[in-house]
């Protein structure tokens, strides 16, 4: 049997030659930033360099992550979509808070945003539904996220009969499809560096600025 913490231990991290990140010379507001380290991440070749893992909790505190693709920043906030009805959308209904967290491998850079969560408007969360593909509007659709499904089969009908009636209407719009905004309070830019002195980037937001700071390893 494979020795697992041998085995995990032994593992390259860090590899190959990892960009410079000067903290000193970091725009005002983390947006800039991002969008900054988001292209470099492109550029990089990062696969699906949007994708994030959200993490919520409920009433209860138990808390939970799953990943899924940012859909937009600006000074407004982060934002990302769901169906309300969903596990993460019930979540977010009776605890209206978020962290989000990005990692890009290639280049050893991790982001982290906290924040208050607030839904968009019934008029743009329907414009960020119809943007989507025909697949991922009938997979909406057909609903049932995280249900019990004891058949495949009944998934494959259920989203041949729902691409159909995407086709059949093309405005349709699932009610409960949500966009929502996190409201960033926080947002960490984090720098590996081979030695372990890792560069760390903190912003807090005071009012309608921000103040930034480096912190620890």
């Amino acid at each position: 049997m494979t020795d697992i913490r041998q085995y995990l231990r032994s593992l390259p991290v860090f590899a190959g030659e990892l960009p410079v990140f000067e903290p000193d010379s970091a725009p005002e507001r983390p947006e800039t930033l991002f969008v900054d380290w988001l292209t470099e991440a492109v550029e990089a070749g990062v696969r699906e360099p949007h994708a994030m893992v959200l993490s919520t909790a409920g009433a209860d505190g138990v808390p939970s992550s799953r990943a899924l693709l940012l859909k937009n920043v600006d000074s407004g906030g982060w934002q990302f979509a769901a169906n309300s009805s969903s596990p993460k959308g019930r979540e977010l209904a009776e605890n209206p808070v978020a962290a989000l967290s990005f990692y890009w491998p290639q280049q050893a850079r991790q982001i982290r945003v906290t924040g208050p969560v607030e839904p968009e408007s019934a008029e743009n969360s329907a414009a960020d539904f119809l943007a989507r593909s025909p697949g991922s509007r009938a997979e909406a659709v057909a609903g049932r996220q995280s249900s019990p499904l004891d058949d495949r089969r009944e998934l494959d009908l259920a989203t041949e009969q729902a691409l159909d009636r995407v086709t059949r209407e093309p405005g349709l719009v699932v009610p409960e499809w949500t966009l929502y905004t996190v409201r960033a309070e926080r947002v960490e830019f984090w720098q590996a560096d081979k030695q372990r002195k890792h560069t760390r980037l903190r912003y807090e937001r005071h009012g309608d600025g921000w103040t930034r700071g480096r912190l620890w390893p």
